[in-house]
């Protein structure tokens, strides 16, 4: 796995989770953590990919009784006779990143106490452990225990999960930080290309005439991302102070920034600049977490028998069998655009760098706004692959947002307090979280009311709204100004404030014979550890889009 098989440098007496006990001795391999942080990323990312479940649970119990039709959401928390909506289902992806921004918010401080050994432990045990509750609720058909579980306890451990890796990797490779957060960020959103189909296979194992196999699956992934995670949080070390790679020196600040100053904590969220690029933030988000919240299920109803060469029979007409295949086919789908979050991360996050950030956003904005609107176009006429093409670079600017808001917010707030107006940002997250999803459940859920057949009109109307979103998302980044001179501390107070970090690292710096070490065999087999997993859903992915073009 991931773990380093290094011995932390603890002080006697230091806690196994303690952060003392996970500061690096001489000899240690930087390139070790890596893994460690893709073993925690690529398990909650798995968030992405829970769209596989819903179709399957929305047909958990048999054929219910025709009063389930005027079911309302609380009596759906509580029902143990009816089948529950997709729509019920999808607020368990809202609470996932509600409480993945909140608790990020919240708890980024604690973790830079703890240390990311403690915060990944914990993170593990909330994850894994509120997936366990979940499949109790699957069990018992009790919707609020899903609820419970996965969204509220799980999305706790995806918030953790999340910060956990990112400062660290930030220290290990001061030079190389784009790359180092890069990787983290790369294995949250590559999660659900291995997570998807693995569900898919564990369903279809442990489907029976009695049970659709989710809470068994839930159990089986519960158990694998454990290990998994654990894994990495023990692999987790950190550099001692005063560290440095060996030769490197810190480079002068860019003058490519838009501002050299900076802007104090307290202050950021006074100006409109911080609320406007929140707002760019959401609704950029927004629009691509909804898709990502019903990506299998739509699929499904937009081209139903045509996935498996035979359009003309429409969704409604499908036998079990044939469902199946189609649902398989669609966790290829879930998996590709897995792909595509992935690789945006990587490429708009290096077009920011020489186009700018505010350019790089409106591209996302004109771009998303047109490729909206013309799926509803693509989706009659039948084109699955200009409509998989369409999402993806949708994905890809989804994924790249990402990335490219914390550069974003240092060139307007500058790089002082950026860390901690980044995890204030992500506020935005956990409101994009409801309102993506909210969206596109619910018109889906009133189109379906409305007498509208599974098939690309059930989807129609909610393009248009998320294209509309864009808009004005479009509208809010065009308002993103450079601050005035106001907002910035002086410059005796910034000396003020960086006077206790001239003091911690008015000792030894150097090496100290840390952080060397390339690519030896102890780094081999913790990348062996989470890069065959990864290149085994890369390989399912290509496979199930071979199915989906065929």
């Amino acid at each position: 796995m991931a773990v380093a098989g290094v011995s932390g440098g603890g002080m006697a007496g230091a806690g196994l989770l303690d952060r003392e006990r996970i500061i690096a001795k001489p000899g240690f391999n930087r390139w070790l953590v890596p893994p460690a942080a893709l073993a925690i990323h690529l398990c909650i990312g798995m968030a992405y990919g829970f769209s596989v479940f819903w179709l399957p649970l929305s047909r958990a119990l048999p054929a219910t009784d025709p009063s389930c039709s005027s079911l309302t959401l609380v009596g759906a928390l509580f029902t143990t006779a009816c089948n529950w909506r997709v729509a019920d289902l999808g607020w368990i992806y809202t609470l996932f990143f509600v409480l993945l921004g909140c608790s990020a918010a919240i708890w980024g401080g604690w973790l830079e106490r703890v240390g990311p050994r403690k915060a990944g432990f914990v993170s593990a045990c909330c994850w894994c452990g509120g997936i366990l509750v979940a499949a109790l609720g699957v069990m018992t058909h009790q919707l609020w225990l899903m609820w419970l579980g996965a969204g509220v306890i799980g999305g706790v451990g995806l918030g953790l999960g999340y910060i956990s890796p990112v400062s660290t990797l930030i220290k290990w490779f001061p030079d190389r930080r784009g790359m180092a957060t890069g990787m983290a960020i790369m294995g949250f959103g590559g999660g659900a290309m291995i997570g998807a189909p693995l569900a898919n296979l564990l369903m279809g194992y442990f489907k029976t005439d009695t049970t659709v196999g989710v809470w068994q699956t839930f159990v089986v992934m519960a158990l694998i991302y454990f290990v998994f995670m654990m894994a990495g949080a023990f692999g987790y070390r950190i550099p001692p102070a005063g560290w440095r790679p060996e030769g490197w020196t810190p480079p002068a600040a860019k003058s490519a920034m838009i501002t050299t100053r900076h802007v104090h904590l307290r202050d950021a969220h006074k100006t409109k600049q911080f609320w406007l690029i929140w707002a760019v933030l959401c609704l950029n988000v927004s629009a691509g977490i909804g898709v990502i919240g019903m990506a299998s299920p739509m699929l499904q109803e937009i081209f139903a028998g045509s996935l498996i060469g035979q359009p003309s029979v429409a969704f409604a007409d499908l036998d079990a069998a044939q469902k199946a295949q189609i649902a398989a086919i669609a966790a290829g789908f879930t998996g590709l655009l897995s792909l595509f979050n992935i690789g945006g991360r990587f490429f708009w996050a290096s077009m920011s760098d020489k186009i700018g950030r505010k350019n790089t956003y409106f591209c996302f904005f004109i771009l998303g706004i047109i490729l909206y609107a013309l799926a509803p176009t693509l989706a009659l006429m039948g084109s699955k692959a200009l409509f998989v093409l369409a999402f993806g670079i949708i994905l890809s600017m989804y994924g790249g947002g990402f990335a490219t808001i914390p550069a974003y917010l240092a060139d307007i707030f500058g790089t002082q307090f950026v860390g901690a107006i980044h995890g204030r940002l992500l506020t935005a997250w956990a409101t994009a979280g409801i309102v993506g999803p909210v969206v596109v459940n619910y018109i889906r859920e009133a189109q379906i009311a409305a007498g509208v057949a599974p098939g690309p009109a059930l989807y129609t109307s909610t393009m248009y709204i998320l294209a509309g979103m864009l808009a004005l998302g479009l509208i809010a980044n065009a308002f993103v100004k450079p601050l005035s001179d106001k907002w910035f501390m002086s410059d005796e107070e910034v000396a003020s404030l960086q006077a206790k970090t001239a003091a911690a690292n008015a000792g030894p710096t150097g090496s100290f014979g840390i952080g060397k070490g390339g690519f030896d065999g102890k780094a081999a087999l913790a990348w062996a550890a989470v890069g065959l997993p990864l290149l085994w859903g890369v390989w399912v992915t290509l496979k199930s889009s071979f199915a989906l073009f065929g």
